[in-house]
């Protein structure tokens, strides 16, 4: 593959607000890239951030390092010295179907942008790049999965077009309020800090019933019902049942 590196751009100015996982814990991202000037630009830049970065060199490596890391976002190489990055993306999407994917294409032709977004992709950039670019498409695209808030809006959970604001205890869904028990307010809220993650009906009894509820797990069943009904009435689900292991909370697709 031909060796480019992103050049700088122009002059950073006011550095936008930073983005965390809804939780507060810092975005992850994955660069996948076999030139190691390149991935370790990248990575500084995305460590600037305040994000948790690894890298890999091939595909092997890249596949290993999802599996552990549990990415937010990949950007990844169309082209690395053990396969294609199209078929890396389709084993990347097997396992974590809503991370973001930005490809990096040392070509600028349509025929690998079509390929790229076909097999799944969410975005593209082509070499050389700036670095804001790359920093831009990543900001959007995990804005637009409903994966991350800014920092400074602490009290704000976000995910797809689901809103819940801690301190003044509301709720939206597409700008429309949604009208919740103190309960259900709480199960929601443990749920939309834990987007995408599995939470078991053990997890959701200790953390909204705490450890001195005499009831049994049941209780979490029909709570998640009542949620349902006022979460996602009419509307695409958000909260799934995963059949023997609890429940997750994701944005719907758009």
């Amino acid at each position: 593959m031909d060796s480019t590196a992103p050049h700088a751009g122009p002059a950073r100015h006011a550095k936008p607000a930073p983005l965390t996982r809804p939780d507060g814990s810092p975005v992850r991202v994955l660069v996948v890239d076999d030139e190691p000037d390149l991935t370790e630009v990248l990575a500084g830049a995305l460590r600037y951030e305040g994000w948790q970065v690894r890298t890999a060199g091939d595909v092997a490596t890249a596949l290993a390092r999802a599996a552990d890391f549990r990415p937010d976002a990949v950007v990844l190489d169309i082209m690395l010295p053990d396969g294609n990055g199209l078929a890396a993306l389709r084993d990347l999407r097997a396992s974590s179907p809503e991370v973001c994917v930005l490809f990096l294409t040392a070509r600028d032709s349509v025929e690998d942008r079509i390929a790229g977004i076909t097999a799944g992709g969410d975005d593209y950039v082509t070499k050389p790049f700036s670095l804001e670019e790359v920093l831009a498409r990543l900001r959007g695209l995990l804005r637009r999965a409903g994966m991350t808030r800014a920092r400074n809006d602490a009290a704000l959970l976000v995910v797809g077009d689901l809103t819940l604001d801690e301190d003044a205890r509301e709720v939206t869904r597409g700008g429309d309020a949604i009208d919740l028990s103190p309960t259900e307010f709480e199960l929601l809220r443990y749920l939309m800090r834990n987007p995408r993650r599995v939470l078991s009906k053990l997890q959701i009894l200790d953390q909204v019933w705490s450890y001195d509820f005499g009831g049994e797990a049941h209780v979490v069943e029909l709570y998640i019902s009542y949620l349902r009904r006022k979460v996602d009435a009419g509307r695409e689900p958000m909260i799934h049942t995963v059949r023997g292991a609890g429940y997750v909370l994701k944005a719907a697709p758009r």
